[in-house]
């Protein structure tokens, strides 16, 4: 018989922790008293970007390894329960303003080609000049072959459906059963804070938009501005996302995102007359650390830690669940440095 393991919250990572130990063999229980993707995993974006390739550290070098493994994790989980969490590793398009920054584009494409394990490219090349592209000051443009997109909401819903193949449900209360993963977000970091002298995360809003507009077939997401175009495959593109430590309660949209929407429109022109048909504000958690925080939740044996994903919970979600079901069902810590819950504390 498998080991007992129970999940509290059904955002992305409680969802992939949950799929991952199942694999294993592992009896798991998953609560959550809102349902999946309740909270900032509801997203509309689902941008997964990787990190510069310089200054290397254990943080780029985990989603690195995360962004490899997307697409072997996604097409298991929709095989599993017939679902579809619109994930596409397209590409990345980002604009070269002035010599400056293409000395240092170029200079990337060259340790990317290292620290990227032959398995991507940073591309420096001409900007095309096609209808879904950037125009660029100095005609060039960097095309990654590494980030993919997701489809926040739908992935949620596929995860579940995988779970359900096995026999797991999402339940909106029940009692612990075995080791117990707290991945509760906000009300997480609330809760690990209780008591301590300084914050040990918090919570920033983020509001994004989507657009009814059909991109080519497999076109890269573009970066600009700031920003995160993302053509979703059922021809809608999604524009975010403002970071707002200062906000009131409940999250809601307003003018921030009327300019993140005129940003985008400015940038990419093919947009300009495209409708807005949803939009949305989520508060996502941010560890002190800014890393994920993993792992054995101080002074209270048999309970551990997984949050603080951040705008990076999606593109984490495949290395997180690995490492945390390597540590509850194999006792064996592969958790990197900077990650631990001790970090944040």
């Amino acid at each position: 018989m498998g080991a007992d393991i129970t999940v509290r919250g059904a955002g992305i990572f409680g969802l992939s922790i949950a799929w991952a130990c199942v694999r294993r063999g592992a009896r798991v229980r998953l609560i959550d008293p809102h349902g999946a993707g309740a909270g900032s995993s509801g997203g509309i974006v689902g941008a997964l970007a990787p990190h510069v390739p310089e200054n290397w550290n254990p943080k780029k070098a985990f989603q690195l390894d995360s962004l490899l493994m997307a697409s072997e994790f996604w097409a298991e989980v929709e095989a599993a329960g017939g679902g579809d969490a619109g994930y596409a590793r397209s590409g990345r398009i980002q604009a070269i303003a002035d010599d400056a920054a293409l000395a240092l584009a170029r200079r990337r494409a060259v340790t990317a080609q290292d620290l990227w394990q032959g398995r991507a490219d940073w591309r420096v090349i001409p900007a095309t000049g096609d209808a879904w592209s950037l125009p660029s000051a100095s005609g060039m443009i960097v095309h990654d072959t590494l980030s993919a997109r997701i489809h926040p909401r739908r992935a949620c819903d596929a995860l579940v459906l995988a779970l359900r193949s096995r026999g797991v449900e999402v339940v909106a209360e029940g009692a612990d059963r075995g080791p117990t993963i707290w991945a509760t977000g906000v009300q997480g970091l609330r809760a690990l804070g209780e008591g301590r002298s300084r914050i040990v995360g918090a919570g920033v809003k983020g509001q994004a938009a989507v657009l009814d507009f059909a991109a080519p077939p497999d076109a890269p997401q573009l970066f600009v501005d700031g920003l995160h175009v993302i053509p979703h495959a059922d021809g809608t593109v999604a524009i975010g996302s403002t970071s707002e430590r200062d906000y009131d309660a409940p999250a809601t949209t307003d003018a921030k995102l009327d300019e993140v929407l005129a940003r985008a429109r400015a940038a990419v022109p093919v947009l300009r007359d495209a409708p807005v048909i949803a939009r949305w504000a989520g508060v996502r958690p941010r560890a002190r650390s800014r890393a994920p925080m993993l792992g054995a939740w101080p002074a209270r044996p048999g309970h551990y830690i997984a949050n603080g994903g951040f705008k990076i919970g999606f593109g984490m979600a495949p290395k997180v669940a690995q490492v945390m079901a390597d540590l509850l069902l194999e006792d064996r810590d592969t958790i990197p440095e900077g990650f631990e819950v001790e970090a944040s504390l």
